[in-house]
Order: structure tokens, then sequence, then C-alpha cells
């Protein structure tokens, strides 16, 4: 069982920044995939970035793209989401997963431990 614990979310205005964190209870985090993914109200939730063990590779979506980074620090558990130029239609909350395998992917229905969940909310 690995507990995820994410924080950094608020509220921020558009054009601003934020960095969402996410904590993992476990020993073996270096060996493991991480994401991010939001739900915004009303709709489904969708992927936003991905990283693998090492963090050499890494997945975004398109909507976010050269706006979010996705980082990962081994020696810490943690697991990062830069978020800049933030518009009004990346208001969600915003939960990390931890995949079971060190190779990532954009599949939600492949990661296997989820965090509670970060409010971000960008006013216009």
């Amino acid at each position: 069982q690995v507990q995820l614990v994410e924080s950094g979310g608020g509220s921020v205005q558009a054009g601003g920044s934020l960095r969402l964190s996410c904590a993992a209870s476990t020993r073996t985090f270096s060996s493991y995939a991480m994401a991010w993914f939001r739900q915004a109200p009303g709709k489904e939730r969708e992927f936003v970035a991905a990283i693998s063990w090492s963090g050499d590779i890494t997945y975004y979506a398109d909507s976010v793209k050269g706006r979010f980074t996705i980082s990962r620090d081994n020696a810490k558990n943690t697991v990062y989401l830069q978020m800049n130029s933030l518009k009004p239609e990346d208001t969600a909350v915003y939960y990390c997963a931890v995949r079971s395998s060190r190779i990532a992917t954009i599949v939600e229905r492949s990661y296997d431990y989820w965090g509670q969940g970060t409010q971000v909310t960008v006013s216009s």
C-alpha cells in the first residue's frame, strides 16, 4: 500500500504560477512511475503529465505542454508539478498517482494508487 499526499494547491490569477508536490510513503519510490491527473467540475478526470522512475522520460497533455513541468526527487520520495502561465481552464482538483512499474503511461487505469487531490483555482 502506497499513500500519497498532495500539497501546493490554491487560488491564483490567470498568468500566475503554482507548484504542486506529492509525497509518497514508500521505500521503493524510485522504482515507480508517477503521474498527475486533474478533474474539473462536471468533467471526467484527465491526464496531465507523467514521469518515468528515473525522470528521464516525461509525457504531457497537449493542453499543458510548454506551461507545466513534471519532475521528481527520489531522495525525497516526492514528485512535483510546476504550473506556469495558468489559465482559468486549468481550474480542477489535481491528483497524483503511482504506477507499480518503472514505465510511465498516460492511461489512468494503469495507475495503482492515488492521492486525495488538491484544488487549483485560476481566476480571470
